[in-house]
């Protein structure tokens, strides 16, 4: 395939212009200028459009058919320009075998779960997976990933009082220690935490990741005077990771604008995507992308939260969120749409734009994926 006439952007490499881009099988082969396309090799007329490694989002819940807040991934994730999703622990040690067989071997989408570290996962809507004591399990935990020590890339844990009842200390304290024992990260939920925001992120090891980092909720990054506090920059400084994780009530604009403007910038973007805001205010990884080019931040860091930054905490930098030669062959093509457009947090605050991303098609293993049909 060759990709021809777009506008390269791989902050990695540091591009950002017009190439070609040529893939061979399932992967990169060539950047360059005035390609020639070879025999019977598929052109992709990419003009006015921005060429992009794959996207890789870093928190979404596709465990179709058994999570609550399961969408299908390939019409909704691959079908909108994200190559690479990370499930942020919508299956547990007593459901990770049928997420795997079910969904994660059968998709076009390449998926890499975090496993959460409540047994059951995220499967009814009334009950939080961590208010029962003995689903809290240590060992299940570790016997499920080094049972499947091939494909999970970390441990998820979810911290809200709804969520964990009685037992968030408990809850963090056995991800922490499964994490440390696996040598995988461990990605924390927060906002409206029975235990406060500082004794959270002291728990936490370079590489791991807090995540819904910009929510408007209790125990923020915010202090009471809208100051990022001590603990957020200090973890951060060390080497916690703060990643959006938009979803459907933790992405404020009013926490974001004032933790830029303080130059407390995310590690990664990531939707959250789920069942309930599919159709929005989330509705893909490109809208939330657009949301943080309208906040400030320029074009190529935003690509860079959304590629080759989720590719080093899953720990497949080498080949995924970049275009380099060797590189899988994972692209997106996203058209640059202007004209006024409304994009919503998830308080309800409302932000005018004057353009937006726009999912235009990705490939995924070197072969072409169109871009899902919408109204918006």
């Amino acid at each position: 395939m060759l990709i021809r006439g777009g506008t390269i952007v791989d902050p990695g490499q540091g591009l950002h212009g017009r190439r070609d881009l040529r893939l061979a099988g399932d992967r990169v082969v060539e950047l360059g200028d005035g390609l020639t396309p070879g025999p019977g090799e598929q052109v992709v007329d990419a003009r006015d459009r921005l060429v992009l490694p794959g996207l890789v989002d870093l928190h979404v819940h596709v465990f179709w058919g058994a999570s609550h807040y399961g969408i299908e991934p390939d019409p909704h994730c691959l079908g909108t320009g994200t190559t690479t999703v990370v499930d942020a622990g919508s299956a547990g040690a007593h459901t990770f075998a049928a997420f795997r067989r079910y969904v994660i071997d059968v998709s076009e989408t390449r998926i890499i779960p975090f496993l959460n570290i409540g047994a059951t996962g995220m499967v009814s809507p009334d009950v939080g997976e961590l208010e029962e004591l003995r689903h809290i399990d240590r060992a299940a935990a570790l016997r499920t990933i080094e049972a499947h020590r091939d494909l999970i890339r970390g441990i998820k844990v979810r911290l809200s009082r709804d969520l964990v009842g009685a037992n968030a200390r408990v809850a963090l304290k056995t991800a922490r220690e499964a994490g440390e024992a696996a040598a995988l990260p461990i990605m924390v939920h927060v906002g409206d935490t029975p235990i406060s925001l500082a004794e959270i992120l002291d728990e936490l090891r370079p590489g791991d990741v807090i995540t819904h980092c910009y929510h408007g909720r209790e125990e923020g990054i915010l202090d009471a005077h809208g100051t990022v506090t001590t603990a957020a920059r200090q973890a951060a400084a060390r080497g916690v990771l703060f990643d959006v994780g938009h979803g459907k009530g933790s992405f404020s604009f009013q926490v974001a604008r004032r933790a830029l403007a303080q130059g407390f910038r995310p590690g990664t973007i990531s939707s959250d995507l789920h069942v309930y805001n599919l159709d929005g205010p989330v509705f893909d990884l490109a809208t939330t992308m657009s949301k943080f080019l309208h906040l400030g931040l320029p074009l190529d860091e935003v690509v860079t939260m959304t590629t080759g930054a989720p590719a080093h905490v899953i720990g497949h930098a080498d080949a995924l969120g970049t275009l380099r030669p060797g590189a899988a062959g994972d692209v997106t093509l996203l058209a640059v749409r202007e004209g006024p457009v409304t994009f919503e947090d998830t308080v309800g605050e409302r932000m005018e734009g004057a353009q937006r991303l726009v999912p235009s098609g990705a490939v995924r293993a070197g072969r072409w994926v169109p871009p899902k049909a919408t109204d918006r």
